[in-house]
């Protein structure tokens, strides 16, 4: 993986038009496939731009934990995400990201 992208500066509006596009999550094992199914706004905060949400999904199968995650989209670059797994989705496990 390159360098990554400083998270501060990522607004819900940069990731919008990536909904439904493809990601790769970097593990020990390999590349998981990460589907961005929703992006939407998360409340008010202090970040510039305001606090948003995403939700990932990946093919079902073992559970990933909690943890920072190299997450690589060909238009944005290598994000260093803190990613929760948040449960069985429609055909896959859920993982959420809040920037807040």
């Amino acid at each position: 993986m390159t360098s990554s992208v400083d998270l501060a500066k990522l607004h819900i509006d940069d990731f919008a038009p990536h909904q439904e596009a493809v990601f790769e999550l970097q593990t020990a094992q390999g590349i998981l496939p990460l589907k961005l199914a929703e992006v939407g706004p998360a409340g008010e905060s202090g970040r510039e731009g305001g606090a948003f949400a995403l939700l990932f999904t990946s093919p079902q199968g073992p559970w990933l934990p909690q943890a920072i995650y190299p997450v690589r989209h060909p238009v944005l670059g290598v994000m260093e995400i803190f990613l929760v797994p948040v449960g069985p989705t429609a055909g896959g496990n859920g993982y959420h990201a809040t920037f807040a």
